[in-house]
């Protein structure tokens, strides 16, 4: 199914506050929301950034503000039906994006707010021992000890790592490299899926309550991955298997998620996902692949001297 589904407007349109919203994970909601007709008041650091503006003019309202100040999520949540939240250790560290995790919560605690969406990640009640996978568990926990209307989505591997600063600079060599063996697979997802599935959620409050999902879209070896990225971008792209100390210098976070990989990987049963859900439209990697422009592959051919 490589044509993209159109997204029919709600009858019953929600205001629903987006964090993140200038970031891919949330841009994909607040897009989805405002595709379906619902209204987005878009939470962001810098309302003067492309991205907010790109969100202005598709009809958000922008807020500036802070997660370090409760004042600040307090109005933001003001009048609001839902609150969509999310988070990243990448910017900040874990316990920072812990900390401002919980301080979403509570303020959607004290401001009443009747569904709050949290994602966190993939398999993350297992107890991984991931840093950036308890840190949203931890946020996880949280929400449920405060007892307010929530939902939890734990989306698997991003499909969109691929233009990621380590995968991308090998797809420019030719290869895939990561720290699995050729044959063992890997559950993926795009956050065009995550958008759609976090709205499908926002809509439906009831069925929702109380849930903790975890969403996936397609589950791949490397080496198949691989033959997919070559067949429709027309360059060779082998799949290399690495070795943890080849990418120590990602640091023990990565070390630790490879082995966890490797050892227990997701547990996802993505078939009766596309069952279940069928109207979201779920995107397999080669679907995501065609979807993409990859002109950012082609070598750059080095100037003469005349």
């Amino acid at each position: 199914m490589t044509e993209d589904r159109k997204i029919k407007r709600n009858e019953n349109p929600l205001f629903v506050l987006v964090t993140g919203a200038t970031g891919q994970q949330g841009g994909a909601v607040a897009r989805t929301l405002l595709e379906r007709g619902h209204r987005v008041r878009a939470f962001t650091r810098n309302a003067d950034s492309e991205r907010a503006k790109e969100l202005k003019n598709l009809g958000a309202e922008l807020f500036t503000g802070n997660f370090n100040d409760p004042v600040s999520l307090g109005l933001a949540m003001e009048d609001v039906d839902a609150v969509f939240a999310m988070g990243t250790p990448f910017e900040k560290g874990m316990d920072t994006e812990t900390k401002q995790g919980n301080a979403i919560a509570d303020a959607a605690k004290i401001a009443g707010i009747k569904h709050l969406v949290y994602t966190s990640v993939g398999s993350a009640h297992l107890r991984t021992g991931i840093p950036h996978f308890e840190s949203k568990f931890k946020v996880e926990e949280h929400i449920r000890e405060l007892g307010i209307p929530h939902t939890i989505i734990r989306p698997v591997y991003f499909m969109e790592n691929f233009f990621a600063p380590w995968i991308l600079p090998g797809l420019k060599e030719g290869r895939i490299a990561t720290a699995m063996p050729p044959d063992r697979k890997l559950a993926m997802i795009s956050f065009r899926d995550i958008g759609r599935f976090a709205v499908h959620i926002l809509e439906n409050r009831e069925e929702f309550l109380g849930r903790a999902i975890d969403i996936a879209g397609d589950n791949l070896t490397g080496e198949e991955s691989a033959e997919i990225l070559s067949r429709i971008t027309g360059h060779e792209i082998k799949y290399i298997s690495l070795t943890y100390e080849d990418i120590k210098a990602f640091g023990e976070d990565m070390i630790t998620m490879y082995k966890w990989f490797n050892d227990v990987g997701y547990q996802i049963n993505i078939g009766e996902l596309w069952v279940k859900y069928p109207h979201i439209g779920w995107t397999t990697f080669e679907e995501w692949v065609k979807r993409q422009d990859w002109s950012v592959l082609e070598k750059e051919i080095p100037q003469t001297q005349s």
